[in-house]
């Protein structure tokens, strides 16, 4: 009932399970692997248009999808709509879809103006979607939260400039600059949201588990739903949440054995991609795939002291055998 494609603009997703793009976690590696487990889209990180505009080769690095399964969504971030325009039209000669950030609360992202900062100028905003939308190939969507603060909130009154500029598609993040990552996400924000547009609304924020995801679907009637977090050494979230919502049944958990096959791919495409200089970005992702697991807090104090593809899985290999 509520897993069905989803078309944003001309592009039809086979699924409405989507993979948040994260910024130091959705890269290639991830993307790949999370891809195996049935999301309909996934996610670049956020590429600053700035970087783009200045040929900034770390940033372009980001935007790599070679090799990749189809549909990509490539997500921008910036308040300038020179620079927007430009980066809109650089990557949608590669994406599928190109995401507008005004979500990111960081303050080294909000300090410049850019992210969640745009949703105290909104006029701005509106120049900023009109520039991407005119400038894009592909179909632009919006991911935004719900207000700066609990005095700016300004979730329908964006989703209303969104489908009114000719944005295909806005994902909503039922939480403010403010509260950044704490508390709980407001769903019924979110409700409203989906109720005062016609184009597709995603929902996002605590869908974390089959049951947070069937409540999303239930309590706002959204679109679609858009996994962040819940993603974080637990890719196979999304076969999880297609065969509860499918099926109404559970799968079991995930068994040692695949949790540390998975764990090997991982690494193995990181190193690929970037050499051993990897290893280091990896500790967060191992760390999320062991939470909870036997003594692994202990495990992963000595994986923080490798720096080897191969010592570390030796390592790993040997953590397992002791499970």
């Amino acid at each position: 009932m509520y897993i069905h494609t989803l078309k944003i603009g001309n592009v039809e997703l086979k699924n409405n399970l989507i993979l948040a793009p994260m910024a130091g976690v959705t890269n290639q590696p991830f993307r790949k692997i999370c891809k195996k487990y049935g999301p309909g889209l996934v996610c670049t990180e956020m590429a600053s248009s700035k970087a783009i505009f200045h040929d900034d080769r770390k940033t372009k690095r980001l935007l790599n999808t070679e090799t990749e399964d189809r549909p990509i969504s490539f997500q921008i971030f910036g308040s300038d709509e020179e620079t927007m325009g430009y980066a809109a039209h650089y990557v949608s000669e590669m994406a599928d879809l190109v995401d507008i950030n005004m979500g990111c609360p960081a303050p080294k992202v909000v300090k410049n103006g850019d992210g969640s900062k745009l949703l105290l100028d909104l006029e701005q905003a509106e120049k900023v979607m009109k520039a991407v939308v005119k400038n894009s190939k592909v179909p632009v969507t919006l991911k935004y939260r719900k207000g700066w603060d609990p005095d700016k909130i300004v979730a329908s009154e964006v989703a209303k400039i969104a489908e009114r500029v000719g944005i295909s598609a806005i994902t909503i993040h039922g939480r403010t600059r403010s509260e950044f990552y704490t508390g709980k996400a407001d769903w019924e924000i979110i409700k409203q949201v989906k109720q005062s547009v016609k184009i597709p609304v995603i929902g996002n924020g605590d869908i974390v588990d089959e049951e947070s995801a069937w409540k999303m679907f239930q309590e706002t009637g959204v679109d679609g739903i858009m996994i962040g977090r819940g993603s974080f050494g637990n890719p196979w979230i999304f076969k999880k949440i297609l065969y509860f919502l499918e099926t109404g049944k559970k799968l079991p958990e995930v068994e040692n054995q695949e949790r540390l096959e998975v764990m090997k791919q991982h690494i193995e495409l990181a190193v690929e991609e970037k050499g051993e200089i990897a290893i280091k970005e990896l500790r967060k992702h191992i760390a999320w795939y062991t939470k909870n697991l036997k003594n692994s807090s202990e495990f992963r104090y000595r994986i923080n002291q490798i720096e080897t593809k191969e010592e570390l899985l030796e390592k790993i290999e040997e953590y397992f055998e002791t499970l």
